[in-house]
């Protein structure tokens, strides 16, 4: 560990345009907790636990919303966009920034390559007769073009994207309590709170069988950290990523356990299963007219929102791995419009193998980049909490300044770090 005090305000800059604005940032936070593993790996996860899911995605934000006060500690103490990858390379060495970066890489690839299956499976929702592979090549191309351009166009497309998302699980929530309380539409009359434990119970295959959605649950929630990867292009990050990660736990109330209570309350959880969004379906049932096609359309735009953050995130890691020699230098230019595009390109060329795999085994093509995706996701957030342990020695020990947003185990004694810190 280095023992020089690094401060916030005057962290070098890194050639990105700081063209990420606050209402950008907090869409691109609120955006990250919703995404295909809620709107499309729901339906499987619900299947195997039934109501009991509820509980799973809830104990699962839990431990999220504590990784991601680590992180905020110390991307306060120092904002780039290597983040968790710069971190494990200055609290745990090298070799772990190496193998951190090119894992969070990874996770993004494979990440992008399921939110272009699930892309694939909406747009078959409209069109049965187009192949699986043609959609998702299709929305490979758009994407990639959008993030080359610009980091304010990814940043305005991202925004839209996540504003849909927020705006129709909202109208979701609402017309379901409206389905409960008021009893109209064709689900009307078997809606009830008491589907969440009257068929079968509320584990109504066991605790063990819950506890196995728990890798699919996990993988929901791949993309919070995203806001980390933000740091060195956000306009003013010591004011932005502190709201944007304390909003995290109503982000979680609302759209995961919020919309999964309304979703289990107005369709028994029986009637779900894999290889459907349990959105689509429920508001199938509800039986108001074009519903299913307008909750298709949102997931659609989920998907895409997430395959976005993947092409921005991958082509940022890659540029920190050069800066540190870890990966070949190419990756590590900048265009004219200072956007990493040799990583990006390479990256999306790799995402395109999800387009192979939709050609050759659409059926399983989710299930297999998901649980890659997910293993990915645990060692970056493993990495975030085991360098923000070593962060808090040292600065407990008077190596380095304390952050401006400690984490909560440790917000008591802010007030001794910060003084220690600028003696």
């Amino acid at each position: 560990m280095t023992s020089a005090q690094v401060d916030t305000e005057n962290v070098p800059e890194e050639g990105y345009e700081r063209g990420l604005g606050s209402r950008q940032v907090q869409m691109i936070a609120i955006g990250g907790a919703i995404g295909v593993g809620l709107f499309m790996g729901a339906g499987a996860n619900i299947a195997k636990a039934g109501p009991s899911i509820i509980l799973m995605y809830a104990l699962a934000g839990v431990v999220i919303f504590f990784i991601m006060r680590a992180l905020g500690e110390l991307l306060l103490y120092r904002p780039v966009s290597g983040s968790f990858a710069e971190y494990a390379r200055e609290f745990l060495g090298p070799f772990f920034g190496f193998v951190t970066g090119w894992t969070y890489w990874l996770m993004w690839v494979v990440t992008g390559m399921a939110e272009l299956t699930a892309a694939a499976i909406y747009i078959h929702f409209w069109f049965p007769e187009i192949p699986q592979w043609v959609s998702a090549l299709v929305f490979l191309v758009v994407l990639f073009g959008v993030n080359l351009i610009s980091v304010k166009i990814f940043g305005e497309v991202e925004f839209w994207f996540s504003m849909i998302k927020v705006t129709a699980i909202i109208g979701m929530i609402v017309i379901g309590l409206g389905v409960l309380t008021l009893g109209f539409s064709d689900a009307g009359d078997t809606a009830t709170v008491s589907n969440l434990w009257s068929h079968d119970g509320f584990f109504p295959n066991g605790i063990g069988s819950s506890l196995m959605t728990l890798q699919g649950v996990m993988f929901a929630y791949l993309a919070v950290e995203l806001v980390g990867v933000t740091a060195g292009e956000s306009e003013n990050p010591e004011k932005t990523l502190p709201k944007a990660i304390n909003t995290l736990p109503w982000r979680i109330i609302v759209f995961y356990v919020g919309a999964l209570l309304v979703i289990l309350s107005v369709v028994k959880w029986t009637e779900f299963s894999a290889g459907e969004s349990p959105f689509v379906h429920a508001f199938g049932e509800i039986g108001i007219p074009l519903a299913a096609g307008i909750v298709n359309f949102v997931v659609l735009t989920a998907a895409l929102s997430s395959c976005n953050s993947g092409m921005y995130s991958t082509g940022r890691m890659l540029r920190d791995l050069a800066a540190n020699s870890e990966a070949p230098q190419a990756f590590g230019k900048l265009n004219a419009r200072k956007t990493p595009a040799v990583g990006i390109t390479v990256s999306v060329a790799l995402m395109g193998i999800g387009v192979v795999l939709n050609y050759v085994v659409p059926e399983k093509a989710f299930l297999y980049v998901t649980s890659v995706a997910t293993a990915a996701g645990i060692w970056t957030w493993m990495m975030i909490l085991v360098s923000h342990i070593r962060y808090r020695a040292a600065v407990d020990a008077g190596r380095l300044r304390a952050s401006s947003f400690p984490a909560p185990a440790v917000r008591s004694s802010a007030g001794s770090r910060s003084s220690s810190s600028s003696a």
